[in-house]
């Protein structure tokens, strides 16, 4: 059975870009368009592991989203990758830290897709 990954991201056609190298690599990707859909996809669907943007309907919509996965002790465990714009939109840097920022890699945009895969296979 190949492992899922749940894609939760508004940018459509960045969606489609990964799915398609995800599934050419053998994994089974389910998305979302914004974080609410996506979280109620985690708790549906348990994807091994999430791929998260954080910028959507709002500037931190994605941080709330790893809040509330991490806060939910059936689904805490789950392994998070933010792939993000935002230091270069905001101009603030971030990186993942157990407290504030509980993910396992925090990944800017662009990304190449081997650098992604590489990362994801870390994780899964």
């Amino acid at each position: 059975m190949p492992k899922k990954i749940l894609v939760i991201d508004d940018d459509v056609d960045l969606v489609e870009v990964l799915r398609l190298s995800l599934e050419k690599n053998g994994y089974l990707v389910i998305d979302a368009q914004n974080g609410t859909r996506g979280y109620q996809l985690v708790e549906k669907e348990r994807p091994d592991l999430v791929i998260l943007d954080v910028m959507m309907a709002t500037w931190d919509e994605g941080f709330e989203v790893v809040q509330k996965i991490r806060n939910n002790p059936k689904l805490a465990a789950t392994p998070i990758i933010m792939l993000t714009a935002v230091s270069q939109q905001m101009g603030i840097r971030y990186d993942k830290d157990k407290e504030t920022l509980p993910v396992e890699e925090f990944i800017e945009k662009p990304v190449m897709p081997g650098t992604l895969l590489n990362v994801i296979k870390k994780y899964i």
